[in-house]
């Protein structure tokens, strides 16, 4: 996460919303060679110290059980060239928009993936509104339990939240607002479109 404090004033509650809404992060533990990584969605309860997922049993760090983690969410993120400032002396530089979660992870009796399993799709099926959401009592009988044979739930206990949003706030407005513009025009990176409008709102 970018040291700069410019980056780092978004409140615990506002990242928690963010990786809320995001679903989507990345997984890593720390083994004894290179960090073991895994990309996959998540479901964070109300309070945010809770976030549930699911691992392939073949997974290395299924095989684990309980470690301390860190769970990456990436939101939009984009290439700044120094000429879109206006400006003398600016060096290239990448914003971007993080939010990471920290805590021990654990795995879960088998007979909470089920619950699980369920209340992340009805989660991700509500955003798809109004179309009727797809529920597992759709598929043949006995499927989704031989399916479900091979994950395993997990939950990791946060301990920690930092979010990082590098938006410029560190340049003057009219700087930054240019840049803004150019990163509409070009869009080189991630979501770049919404990069630019968090840019103009950023303080």
């Amino acid at each position: 996460m970018h040291p700069n404090p410019a980056f780092r004033g978004a409140t615990e509650a506002f990242n928690l919303d963010f990786a809320r809404e995001q679903g989507f992060g990345m997984l890593a533990v720390a083994s004894d060679g290179a960090p073991l990584i895994s990309h996959l969605p998540f479901v964070l309860n109300a309070a945010g110290d809770v976030a549930e997922f699911h691992l392939v049993r073949s997974n290395p760090i299924a095989r684990l059980g309980g470690a301390p983690a860190r769970l990456a969410v990436q939101g939009p993120h984009t290439y700044i060239s120094p000429d879109w400032y206006g400006a003398e002396d600016q060096v290239p530089t990448w914003n971007y928009v993080a939010v990471h979660l920290v805590g021990e992870i654990e795995p879960r009796p088998e007979t909470e993936l089920r619950d699980l399993l369920d209340r992340q799709s009805e989660a991700y099926e509500a955003r798809l509104l109004p179309k009727l959401p797809w529920t597992a009592d759709k598929m043949t009988d006995g499927l989704m339990e031989r399916m479900m044979r091979q994950i395993v739930p997990f939950r990791m206990h946060v301990s920690e939240v930092h979010g990082t949003w590098k938006l410029g706030q560190n340049k003057p407005e009219a700087a930054r607002l240019s840049a803004a513009d150019h990163v509409d025009a070009y869009g080189m990176g991630q979501e770049t479109a919404l990069m630019a409008a968090l840019m103009r709102a950023a303080q």
